[in-house]
């Protein structure tokens, strides 16, 4: 059996409708989705929409908690944050239509899958906070914390757009990068794939070309800041796209 893991699409369309062809052509059985649909991209319906249509297995994010709560967020967050950080969440809350709205809100932070006979803890950022980043770097001594405290065989992550995948204390962690909004300078699409073969999980990670042009256009045609675009052409973060500009 073979699951595609991914996450962090963060509204860019061009970049999932490439994961998911890819992932189809790889015959998977299922969909695991680590969350953070919304954000900076020009089509947050279109993200949902589509992996509600594939029958992804999906969870929120922390980005898409905080974009369900811009309406009683927003006067704070329009004097405390960034002009481009409230443009964002504000733009992706407005382009969301109610059906989908309250299909994100039905979703939960965390859920407890299994796979080959191997319990599976599908959480966007770490077992104990949804804005903890995993990746390479995270030190052995936390994510031995982390796998006393999930309790599981394995653990799939988002968050930190960073793809690894490591096993320690006996749990074995992924993280299938980030579909639509890398941070490591490859603007690529990233995912995963987790393939169960009789008692042994295997994990390949993958990068995709795809329509960079498409994902750009939109970004721009809906007025949303060049930054936004210059995040998907460099596979870099906002903040270090700003720091660049000054």
């Amino acid at each position: 059996m073979k699951i595609a893991l991914l996450g962090d699409v963060h509204a860019n369309l061009p970049a999932l409708d490439s994961v998911l062809a890819h992932a189809s052509s790889q015959n998977v059985s299922a969909i695991w989705n680590t969350g953070d649909f919304l954000g900076y991209g020009a089509f947050p319906n279109e993200v949902v929409e589509s992996l509600r249509q594939a029958g992804a297995i999906s969870i929120l994010g922390n980005y898409d908690l905080k974009v369900l709560g811009f309406k009683e967020k927003d006067k704070k967050w329009r004097k405390n944050k960034r002009a481009e950080k409230y443009l964002a969440f504000q733009w992706a809350y407005q382009n969301l239509s109610r059906e989908n709205r309250r299909y994100l809100k039905s979703l939960p932070e965390q859920r407890q899958l299994e796979l080959a006979g191997k319990s599976v803890l599908l959480t966007h950022a770490s077992p104990e906070s949804n804005e903890e980043p995993l990746g390479p770097a995270t030190p052995q001594e936390r994510l031995i914390e982390l796998a006393h405290l999930a309790g599981t065989d394995v653990v799939i992550c988002g968050h930190s757009h960073q793809p690894f995948s490591r096993t320690v204390a006996n749990t074995l962690f992924i993280n299938p990068g980030s579909v639509g909004r890398p941070d490591d300078g490859d603007p690529r699409a990233c995912y995963a794939i987790l393939e169960a073969a009789q008692v042994e999980l295997h994990v390949g990670h993958y990068r995709l070309e795809y329509d960079l042009y498409r994902a750009v256009t939109g970004i721009r045609e809906n007025g949303l800041p060049e930054a936004f675009a210059q995040m998907i052409l460099k596979g870099h973060d906002l903040d270090t796209i700003l720091q660049e500009k000054t």
